[in-house]
């Protein structure tokens, strides 16, 4: 994203940082205060802030983001119309809900298929054009699947009735999952954009060095911690390596680690960030709105596979130990107790204030966030020496805003792109077909749908995010992994993990790909270290399956601890097997030990 915003003319970068040009600053202040709004002005009607949030995305991805000066013009345009057609649907909601989805005049029906096009062209200026082709293959199926023979067909939908359905109804644009994006993701977007104008990423950082620094690779383990931690609040595997990489990855390279190894480690360790509670990016609050369950209760199915993942990475470090000199951090570079205790501050405060309001004080996620933000902002009065400045406040502020607006379009984008898709299966009944189709090629036998819906998930995962790529796999694979037995909650949580795969799998692996541009190796050979350290993302979501009590801590923790502790006795086994210096027969044998400890035993 920041490559694309650094070309406009309206924003120039210092560090891949936009300017901090009033414009945006004052727009990206009128998209936090929209936010947080809703949080306490009560009940809106869908059909009002749901347009609203699509609105105030518009510039940020049409305007902003435009590369070349047709991009530019262009993007002015569709902002306008983009805006008057949103505000069309939020003044007109009262009449438009009691049409119940149906379209009655020629306006409204060039109002929905602009809209439609709109969210299309929204979404690939935001993340290029996978998203936005999986969402135009399903419109075509809505459209001609009526002449498609055999089950794979449909009796043909009345267009009148389609596109209104999905514009001017509580569905399609404007259903459920946007309903997710503006009042629950954008809250958290907000939070972590306020973290990261602060202090917090340099408490993230130092902390993880005096943890981690002195150990055996040490300089590889402050980027495991470190992304651990900043991934739990930006979502991003991208924005994690950017940001936490641009530290982690020179520290390592000057202390003699292989570059390929260097970037493989942070390519993993930042990839982790999306499932490591409490916030794991958009997804976590997606799935509350999927399955209906609390996300406290997603937040503890979460936790110990989380902690498994960054485990297992942890000792392939180790592992690495055997083959190269992983050195300590010098005790130079490494921060005093006291600048650990102070920077810790700015991301210990918000957090523990955010947790004590869910667990203790009982409130909704997003007002506890509410309340963390104001803490947040709070802190933007103090550096890093706790030195109060008001000059200080104001560039911090309007950091945050600018990020906060950036990344709240960015992530609507996306959401508002596949709540489409999830329309178009919902109205033709496509994913009730597929699921189908998946219990028929797997003979209604879990593992072989399992394996077929990983595949799904790792294609469909290619350029497309995290987030958009578990909402459609589990939208057609769910339903067939809950009939052949799997709990909703498990099938959610391990489809969710299997769109992780493609940040570090070939052929596309955005996070290697980034990682092996900043160290300045080959990308091929950064994915493989990358796939070596990262043995986890593949085998944990099948472990939970084989030992379902992993996921049941808040039920059931004496069994979730259990279980913990022999997968990680398996992947410890595996990782060394497949990562150490070892005699080949000594290295099979651990592998062929560590899966029987997890899956047979």
């Amino acid at each position: 994203m920041s490559s694309t915003l650094s070309s406009s003319p309206t924003a120039s970068a210092v560090d891949g940082v936009p300017r901090l040009h009033p414009a945006w600053v004052i727009l990206g202040a009128v998209t936090v205060v929209f936010h947080l709004g809703l949080i306490f002005y009560g009940l809106t009607p869908a059909l009002v802030s749901r347009p609203i949030h699509m609105a105030l995305a518009l510039p940020w991805i049409l305007i902003l983001a435009a590369r070349t000066p047709f991009e530019r013009w262009s993007g002015w345009l569709l902002t306008v119309l983009g805006i008057a057609a949103c505000g069309y649907i939020a003044f007109n909601e009262e009449a438009l809900s009691n049409q119940y989805g149906f379209i009655d005049n020629n306006f409204q029906m060039a109002l929905g298929v602009f809209l439609i096009a709109l969210t299309l062209e929204t979404a690939r200026r935001a993340i290029g054009w996978p998203l936005p082709l999986v969402a135009l293959g399903a419109l075509a199926y809505a459209v001609f699947g009526e002449h498609i023979p055999g089950q794979f067909g449909h009796p043909g939908l009345p267009m009148q009735s389609f596109v209104g359905t999905l514009t001017i109804a509580e569905s399609g644009l404007w259903g459920s999952l946007t309903g997710v994006s503006v009042g629950v993701v954008a809250i958290f977007v907000i939070f972590g954009a306020v973290l990261n104008a602060g202090e917090a990423g340099r408490g993230f950082m130092n902390m993880a060095s005096a943890f981690a620094g002195r150990l055996t690779g040490g300089a590889a383990k402050v980027s495991v911690i470190s992304s651990a931690l900043m991934g739990s609040i930006s979502g991003s595997a991208s924005a994690n390596v950017a940001s936490t990489g641009a530290i982690t990855i020179p520290s390592m390279v000057r202390l003699g680690y292989p570059r390929t190894l260097a970037g493989g480690v942070e390519a993993v360790a930042s990839s982790g960030g999306q499932i490591m509670p409490p916030l794991m990016g958009a997804g976590a609050f997606v799935m509350v709105e999927l399955t209906g369950t609390p996300y406290t209760q997603i937040m503890a199915a979460a936790l110990l596979p989380a902690i498994l993942y960054f485990a297992t990475v942890w000792m392939g470090i180790n592992a690495f130990a055997t083959r190269h000199d992983l050195r300590p951090m010098p005790d130079a570079d490494r921060p005093s107790g006291k600048e650990v205790a102070i920077t810790s501050l700015f991301f210990a405060v918000p957090f523990v204030l955010l947790l004590e309001r869910i667990f203790l004080g009982g409130y909704t996620p997003q007002y506890a966030a509410s309340i963390a933000i104001f803490a947040g902002m709070l802190l933007l009065f103090f550096d890093v020496t706790l030195t109060f400045s008001l000059r200080g406040f104001a560039t911090r502020m309007a950091e945050a805003m600018v990020t906060a607006g950036r990344q709240v379009a960015v992530i609507g984008a996306i959401i508002i792109c596949a709540s489409l898709v999830i329309g178009v299966l919902s109205l033709t009944g496509l994913g009730v077909k597929i699921t189908s189709g998946i219990l028929s090629l797997s003979n209604e036998m879990l593992w072989p749908a399992l394996l077929l819906t990983a595949l799904a998930c790792l294609i469909l995962g290619m350029e497309v995010p995290t987030t958009a790529a578990y909402v459609i796999c589990v939208s057609v694979a769910g339903p067939a992994l809950t009939a052949l037995g799997l709990e909703p909650l498990l099938a959610h949580l391990f489809v969710f993990w299997f769109a992780l795969l493609s940040t570090i799998t070939p052929p596309v692996c955005g996070g290697v790909f980034i990682a092996a541009g900043m160290v300045g190796e080959n990308w091929l050979k950064v994915a493989i270290k990358a796939m070596a350290l990262g043995i986890g993302l593949y085998i944990i979501p099948l472990a939970m399956v084989a030992n379902p009590d992993l996921i049941r801590l808040a039920f059931d923790p004496l069994w979730a601890v259990f279980d913990a502790v022999k997968i990680a006795l398996g992947l410890m086994a595996t990782s060394y097997g497949v990562i150490a210096r070892r005699a080949a027969w000594l290295r099979v044998v651990l592998v062929v030990a560590g899966l029987v400890v997890i899956f047979a035993i």
